[in-house]
């Protein structure tokens, strides 16, 4: 597996694999916006993308990991540890910060082994399943 850069020929390939982009005109969007803006990574074997993760420096000056998403084919592989690990590499601010809902215990259990805690909770943003935000420092 490696890890990479998406270029604009990763774009369908991400989208086919990401259910809620399939059904989402503004999944793509933030899609097609981070491969233009060389913030998405993805992560390949054999030239098939198995998951892509975005990296964003404006969450209060600090970077945000605003998603991984790994295909259901290739979850509990250690594809969404290598994206995490390759996000948190090309992290240069001090602080980084990611978030997920709460019943997403899969991500929050890989987000705890990668060195994150828990900073806080935001209500209202999914109805039943609020958002748990979580930091690393990474000086």
């Amino acid at each position: 597996m490696q890890i990479r850069y998406a270029q604009p020929s990763d774009r369908d390939p991400i989208v086919s694999l990401d259910h809620v982009a399939t059904l989402d005109s503004s999944r793509v969007d933030l899609i097609d916006r981070a491969i233009a803006s060389l913030i998405c990574l993805i992560a390949e074997s054999s030239g098939q993308v198995l998951g892509y993760g975005i990296l964003e420096h404006s969450f209060f000056s600090n970077a945000f990991i605003s998603l991984i998403y790994v295909s259901d084919s290739e979850r509990r592989k250690g594809v969404g540890s290598a994206l995490l690990n390759a996000l948190v590499e090309r992290c240069d601010t001090p602080k980084l910060f990611t978030s997920t809902n709460e019943s997403n215990t899969a991500m929050r259990s890989l987000l705890v082994r990668a060195g994150f805690i828990e900073s806080g909770v935001i209500h209202n943003l999914d109805p039943g399943d609020p958002e748990c935000v979580y930091f690393k420092s990474i000086y």
